[in-house]
Order: C-alpha cells, then sequence, then structure tokens
C-alpha cells in the first residue's frame, strides 16, 4: 500500500514517475491529487489531459500506466507497450472524432479565449 493512498490532499507528485512538468500537466487537466489521479485511472486522466490542448504523446499515456502501477516508467516492454499502443491510438483517433483539436484548442486559449469547455 502507498502512503499517499490515505491522504486525500496528497499532491500528484508523490506518485512514482509524476514529476513536476508532468504535475502541471495534469493540473491543467483540473487532476491536483494523488487520489484524484488514482480514481480516475491512467487512461481517463489521459483523455483530461487531451481535452485541455495538450499534444498526444504516447510516452506521456503509459508513463501515467506505470506510475499509478508503481512501477519505473521504463518498465513497459513488449506486449504490454503494444497493448497500450492500441488503446492510446484508440483514444487519440475517439478525442479527434469528437472534437477535440489540440491545435485549436492552443490558439483559442493563446488569443484569450482559454479552452473549449
Amino acid at each position: 500500500m502507498m502512503t499517499d493512498a490515505l491522504d486525500d490532499t496528497a499532491p500528484v507528485t508523490v506518485i512514482r514517475n509524476i514529476g513536476p512538468a508532468q504535475a502541471e500537466v495534469l493540473a491543467r487537466a483540473g487532476i491536483h491529487t494523488a487520489r484524484a489521479l488514482r480514481d480516475l485511472g491512467a487512461h481517463e486522466a489521459y483523455r483530461a489531459i487531451l481535452k485541455t490542448g495538450t499534444a498526444p504523446h504516447f510516452i506521456m499515456y503509459y508513463v501515467l500506466h506505470m506510475a499509478l502501477q508503481g512501477r519505473p516508467w521504463n518498465d513497459c516492454k513488449g506486449a504490454e507497450k503494444d497493448a497500450l499502443r492500441v488503446q492510446f491510438d484508440a483514444l487519440k483517433t475517439g478525442e479527434a472524432k469528437a472534437g477535440n483539436n489540440p491545435d485549436l484548442e492552443k490558439l483559442l486559449n493563446t488569443i484569450g479565449t482559454g479552452l473549449r469547455r
């Protein structure tokens, strides 16, 4: 059992592999605590990240999976990595079909309208 499991206010950075840069990306997606990230799970957390306009990146996707399992980020290999790639590609495609366009989101945010909700 991880020590942050009992503390609902622990930051996401208490989870192995989640550093300051990843924490910023998660915060933009509204995920501020380790509990919130664990409750969402890696797949849905990554969906929330995509909705902020962050460009899809497979390494970030599988690092979230490894982090929530308490494993080193580079432990994802072989068939497991291949299966995660299929899930990542399906998520990315699904979000694109739903109108989630990272480039448009970045443009809207840059000109001051903020992210679409």
